[in-house]
This record gives structure tokens, C-alpha cells and sequence, in this order.
């Protein structure tokens, strides 16, 4: 997860340089700026997959459930190949190369991801498809929604904004956290039968996951806004 710790320079107090809000980065070229557009567009389909969780976990016999998710992650995946294909085949130069691909990774795994998450609570057991995961879910819901003004944010070269979008998501880590020690405590206490425990934990652990890749987001931007600054 995002370490929660003060991030050097965008943690910095207003009278060391950083006041301003605005970071530095050298005048976009045209490629440059379809990469942004990439990232973007990156950002709204990591969004939109968790969205869709919200909607599926309340209507889970839908018979074509999954293909949502499929063909949302199909079109992220799409996003970074041609991330890759503009970053290799054009000279950019507001950005280094490893950290747009690292951040455009980091978009596609929310939706692959999600789709895993969504696969494997459809071949649960039905007692454990009766779980409420809202809670989970909707911080997801509220991550995601930081994605999106991390990366829009990130075009914008405003680092006020970005610092305190990182502590936003650092933030709702802490509260992940603790709900993620409560619903452990609830499967070790003997309230479930032995596959619903598993399967339950495997649940719980990808949905993890997926708050882990927004956390890499928010930590491939700031590495970006640092080297910038």
C-alpha cells in the first residue's frame, strides 16, 4: 500500500519554494499532449470498472455480469498499449519514459483486477455471494474518483492539488486498514464455514489489491511532480 508518510518536497512547508502550487515542466509537444489524453482516458476506465462493481454487486444473476468488466479492461489495455507505441515512437520530453509506463501499468491493473475480483464472487459459493462488500467497495469508489483528479491534476502541473490528493488517498488507506482488521477478525471467529472462509479471504484480498494500484498511481505521480518541481 502507499506508505503513509510525508512525501519530501510535496509535503514541504509554504515557505520553501513550493508555495507557488505550480511545478515546472517544459512545453508540451503535440505527442506529449496524447499522452496526457492517454493517461487520462486510463484514469476514467479504472474509474468506470469500479463503478461497475457497484452496480454488479447489487445485481449479481445478471447473466452477462462479466462482460462489462471484460470489455472495460480490454479497452485499458488497449490505452496502454498505445501509451507504449507514442512513447517509443516519439521524442517525449516532459515526462521520463519509465514513469509514464509505470503509471499507465498501474491504470490498466485497476480494471484487471476489478474483472478478477468480479470472476471469482461470481463462482462463490452463494452464501458468500450474499456477503455485503459495499463498504469495501465504496472505498474503492472514492480511490478511484482520486485517480482521476491525481492524473487530470498531473496535465495541470498543480502540485498543491496533487499533494493533497496523495494525503486524500492516504487517508483512505488508514480506513481500508481497519476495515480489512475487522473483516479478518470475523473469519477467524468461527462465524463461517471452512470454503466460505476461504473464499471470503480471497475476496477480501483482491479487493485489497486493487486499492494497492491506486496507491501506485498516487506514487508514480509523485515521483513525477518531484522530478518536475
Amino acid at each position: 500500500m502507499f506508505p503513509n508518510r510525508n512525501i519530501p518536497g510535496l509535503c514541504s512547508s509554504p515557505g520553501d519554494g513550493y508555495n507557488s502550487g505550480v511545478f515546472s515542466l517544459q512545453k508540451l509537444l503535440g505527442q506529449e499532449e496524447k499522452v496526457f489524453q492517454l493517461l487520462e482516458a486510463g484514469a476514467q476506465e479504472a474509474r468506470r470498472s469500479v463503478q461497475a462493481l457497484v452496480r454488479i454487486s447489487k445485481a449479481l444473476d445478471e447473466p452477462l455480469v462479466l462482460d462489462e468488466f471484460r470489455q472495460l479492461r480490454l479497452i485499458d489495455k488497449k490505452i496502454t498499449q498505445e501509451i507504449g507505441l507514442v512513447v517509443y515512437t516519439t521524442f517525449v520530453t516532459a515526462l521520463d519514459r519509465e514513469d509514464i509506463e509505470a503509471l499507465a501499468d498501474a491504470l490498466y491493473k485497476v480494471p484487471k483486477l476489478v474483472d478478477k475480483f468480479a470472476e471469482r464472487l461470481l463462482l462463490s459459493p452463494l452464501s458468500v455471494r450474499k456477503i455485503d462488500f459495499s463498504a469495501q467497495i465504496g472505498l474503492l469508489d472514492r480511490a478511484t474518483d482520486l485517480v482521476v483528479e491525481m492524473v487530470w491534476s498531473l496535465r495541470r502541473q498543480n502540485l498543491i492539488q496533487i499533494k493533497d490528493l496523495i494525503e486524500k488517498l492516504q487517508h483512505l488507506e488508514s480506513e481500508a486498514d481497519e476495515e480489512m482488521v475487522g473483516l479478518y477478525r470475523g473469519l477467524y471467529n468461527g462465524a463461517y464455514e471452512i470454503l466460505e472462509t476461504i473464499a471470503l479471504k480471497d475476496l477480501y484480498e483482491q479487493l485489497e489489491k486493487v486499492l494497492d494500484r491506486c496507491s501506485d498511481v498516487g506514487e508514480v505521480i509523485a515521483r513525477i511532480a518531484l522530478k518536475n518541481s
